[in-house]
This record gives C-alpha cells, sequence and structure tokens, in this order.
C-alpha cells in the first residue's frame, strides 16, 4: 500500500495561486510515476500533470504555463503542483495519484475553489 496526504487546497480568487502537496508513504519504493488528476462536479476526472521518476513533467494543455509540478528530490515521496493564474475553471478537486509497478493509489482529494 501507498497511502497518500494531500494538502494545501482551499478558496482563490481568480488570478491567484495555491500550492498543492502530496506526501506518500508506505512501500514507496519503486514508485515510477506521481501526478495530479482533478475532477470537477458532474465531469469525468481528468490529467493536470504527472512527473516520473527521471523528473520529466507532463501537463494538460488547459494548464500548461500556469501550473508547475515538482519533485522533492530529498524524499522524492511528495510531490507539489504549484498552480498560478487560476482561473474558475480550475475549480475541482484535486487527486494526487502514484504509480508503482502496475498498480495506481490515489488519494482522497482536496477542494480546490476559484471564485471570479
Amino acid at each position: 500500500q501507498v497511502p497518500l496526504v494531500e494538502s494545501g487546497g482551499g478558496l482563490v480568487q481568480a488570478g491567484g495561486s495555491l500550492r498543492l502537496s502530496c506526501a506518500a508513504s508506505g512501500s514507496i519504493f519503486s514508485i515510477n510515476r506521481m501526478g495530479w488528476y482533478r475532477q470537477a462536479p458532474g465531469k469525468q476526472r481528468e490529467l493536470v500533470a504527472t512527473i516520473i521518476s527521471n523528473g520529466i513533467a507532463n501537463y494538460a494543455g488547459s494548464v500548461k504555463g500556469r501550473f508547475t509540478i515538482s519533485r522533492d528530490n530529498a524524499t522524492t515521496n511528495t510531490v507539489y503542483l504549484q498552480m498560478n493564474s487560476l482561473k474558475p475553471e480550475d475549480t475541482a478537486v484535486y487527486y494526487c495519484n502514484a504509480l508503482r509497478g502496475i498498480v495506481e493509489y490515489w488519494g482522497q482529494g482536496t477542494q480546490v475553489t476559484v471564485s471570479s
């Protein structure tokens, strides 16, 4: 098991910033990839950003240039999502995701609300 603990969500005005954190614990050996997904009301869960073990990041087109995913190099089991220039359409529950081998793990989600 790889429990994931998220923090950093909240309410912010459009144009503002938030930083999400996700710490993995338990069997973190061989975590290949960590990342963030989000789900808005009435919509499917979608990819936001991922980062793999060599540090290469991937972003959804809708957040590219505004969001930055990074990893704690000291521990390698914590990832961050810096979200700048937030828009009301970024409002969603954000979920941390970890891939270890072929098994995926999910956090409990943290709410991000962007007011106009």
